[in-house]
């Protein structure tokens, strides 16, 4: 799982119990792994299909900065699944988890889906091509 993104937690993201509202937390989730999906098929044209299991650990408050990791789990023809983990970035606690994320290639003009051509093996090795540049980057051995 690869952690790439952190929000701040405001004011307005708080529930009647001043912590992180789990609606607030769904619409980052969704946003999140449509960012890592449209990064991993190289298009922006995808939709939500579906969302599985969400499972809510501990509260996220005013001020925290959670993290979101995500991960590739599978992918078909025209989708790809996504899990997505947001944590609290200090303490590393898992605030909560939502497993299988469904992203549908589409096409733009007929709303049909529409297959992206990628594979599992193909988006693992272009993951590991990018840490690769990465890590050089950060050692300036370009």
């Amino acid at each position: 799982m690869r952690f790439l993104s952190r929000r701040l937690v405001m004011p307005n993201d708080l529930n009647y119990a001043n912590s992180l509202f789990g609606g607030r937390a769904l619409e980052w989730i969704d946003e999140e792994a449509a960012i890592w999906a449209i990064c991993q098929l190289e298009t922006n044209c995808l939709v939500t299909k579906h969302i599985g299991e969400i499972s809510f650990e501990s509260p996220a408050l005013q001020g925290d900065i959670v993290e979101f990791g995500l991960e590739t789990k599978a992918v078909g023809r025209t989708s790809i699944t996504v899990s997505c983990l947001v944590r609290n970035k200090a303490t590393k606690k898992t605030i909560c988890f939502a497993d299988d994320i469904v992203f549908v290639k589409v096409d733009p003009e007929s709303r049909q889906p529409t297959a992206h051509g990628k594979t599992i093996e193909g988006l693992k090795a272009q993951t590991d091509d990018e840490v690769r540049k990465l890590n050089m980057n950060i050692d300036g051995n370009i």
